[in-house]
């Protein structure tokens, strides 16, 4: 290796996180956008303003909207070319927990089914 390509590998660094104003600002957005969110969950969950039946899709929305703004602003997951990875990570992840929460869902209502107990004679209540 010759000298001037040794000097030139000793002075590039590589970039791991840039600090300063701009990665301020991302955060600083992100925790003012979770904390709106949150706050607006709780208003939603406890007044009698909305229509009854809606409040579950609402808090839904709102949720997947949280898990937006962490995955954006405090996780980084873009869809830049640099972020494949991470995306692919992201998705692999979420697919094991539909795994393991839809089997369970389904582990549970066969073992509900198979406790029921019979309808039959022995099974009726007794009217006096």
């Amino acid at each position: 290796m010759s000298e001037t390509q040794h000097d030139a590998a000793l002075h590039e660094a590589p970039v791991l996180a840039q600090e300063g104003p701009s990665s301020w600002l991302v955060y600083t957005t992100g925790l003012v956008l979770a904390v709106i969110l949150t706050a607006t969950s709780f208003w939603a969950a406890n007044t009698s303003l909305l229509w009854g039946p809606g409040i579950p899709l609402g808090l839904g929305v709102l949720a997947i909207a949280q898990m937006g703004v962490h995955l954006v602003f405090f996780l980084h997951i873009t869809s830049g070319p640099n972020n494949s990875n991470n995306a692919l990570a992201l998705a692999f992840g979420v697919l094991v927990v539909f795994l393991v929460v839809a089997g369970s869902l389904w582990i549970m209502a066969d073992l509900n089914h198979s406790m029921m107990p019979a309808a039959g004679p022995m099974n009726m209540p007794m009217h006096h």
